[in-house]
């Protein structure tokens, strides 16, 4: 059974508290990527950054590879007291193919940051050079990008990214925070210190759909081939209850390719040996399109990038935390999901 909602875990929330004060704006990810490095090598592995990625290794590198991104999204300033949602800003639009479910769920939440604290920071250094707040948000039609009016940053200069206000919000049963994808780097983190010795790859610029050529320029440059890459993440419910029906959430395939099988099913086994509950979201999705007029996308995601471009020489699948909030500050996710992925990961510990 994999260790109880009760057990403690004040070293991973420790981490995770820190992780989230960081800035890591999606473009603009230098100063948390020196912040993760000095993390890890406190601990007895190697620790290599290239460019889009830092990629850890321990003794057991060929063993199962795991993957998170750290950017998370924010603002970057366009022009002339103008602010633009970072990770669809006219720079990475070649990217992104309108598919995606960050791009199918823009329309939804720009209403979403009104009253948000932000932090403006330098690009590369990750200083502070100025606080203020969301007043009101909008989508651009002609921009087809999120457009926000913040107070009191007129001074900025285009390119500035500017980050959400974050804290680590904790309750008996939650946490709170832009988990996206910050747990995800933690839990890595904790599973080095625990023992872990295979490798992971920390990627740059997911949110603009850009992480999984930094990943395929590495592997590509090992000369690595793998179908065992499992990619972690957080994945969106709309209530809390849907949140709740499942510890872990799987997959089988995205809009771009099939996930390995085999890693997939090893991935389910696991879980049913230690009793967590998963489901599938790829199936949950298709489910919900039956219902409705418009279907969505099942999305692309870095590993379904990945496994196209290397035409199926690098594969594997997801493990993702069920969460609310998607993209906002006040991102939730179960503390018995966050046990749950720290069970089953702890199976790979060698």
């Amino acid at each position: 059974m994999y260790p109880s909602p009760t057990a403690d875990l004040s070293g991973f929330l420790i981490t995770l508290r820190h992780l989230i004060r960081e800035p890591a704006v999606v473009g603009a990810e230098d100063s948390f990527f020196r912040v993760l490095r000095r993390e890890l090598e406190e601990l007895d592995i190697s620790v290599e950054r290239h460019s889009g990625i830092l990629v850890a290794r321990g003794n057991n590198p060929d063993g199962v590879i795991l993957s998170a991104h750290i950017d998370r999204n924010g603002l970057v300033c366009t022009g002339p007291n103008e602010f633009q949602y970072a990770a669809f800003i006219a720079a990475n639009r070649s990217e992104l193919t309108g598919d995606s479910i960050s791009e199918q769920m823009v329309a939804t939440i720009a209403d979403r940051f009104t009253g948000q604290r932000v932090q403006a920071h330098l690009p590369y250094t990750g200083t502070y050079i100025g606080q203020s707040v969301i007043t009101s948000g909008y989508l651009c039609p002609k921009r087809l990008n999120l457009i926000f009016e913040v107070e009191g940053l007129d001074h900025l200069e285009p390119g500035t990214p500017i980050s959400f206000l974050d804290r680590l919000k904790l309750t008996n049963t939650h946490i709170s925070a832009q988990l996206d994808n910050v747990l995800s780097v933690a839990l890595i983190i904790y599973l080095y210190r625990i023992g872990f010795q295979g490798t992971a790859l920390f990627t740059a610029q997911e949110e603009a759909g850009r992480s999984w050529r930094y990943a395929l320029e590495w592997l590509r440059r090992e000369s690595i081939t793998t179908h065992r890459l499992l990619v972690l993440d957080t994945s969106p419910y709309p209530t809390l209850e849907e949140a709740a029906a499942q510890d872990l959430v799987l997959r089988r395939k995205d809009a771009t390719c099939t996930f390995d099988p085999k890693f997939t099913d090893e991935i389910a086994h696991r879980c049913d040996e230690l009793g967590i509950k998963y489901s599938y979201k790829d199936e949950w999705i298709e489910e919900r399109n039956q219902h409705k007029e418009k279907a969505s996308s099942l999305g692309r995601t870095e590993l379904g990038r990945l496994a196209y471009a290397s035409d199926g020489e690098i594969n594997g699948t997801t493990l993702q935390i069920p969460t609310t909030g998607y993209h906002t500050a006040e991102e939730t996710a179960s503390l018995s999901s966050v046990q749950a992925a720290i069970g089953l990961l702890c199976t790979f510990i060698r």
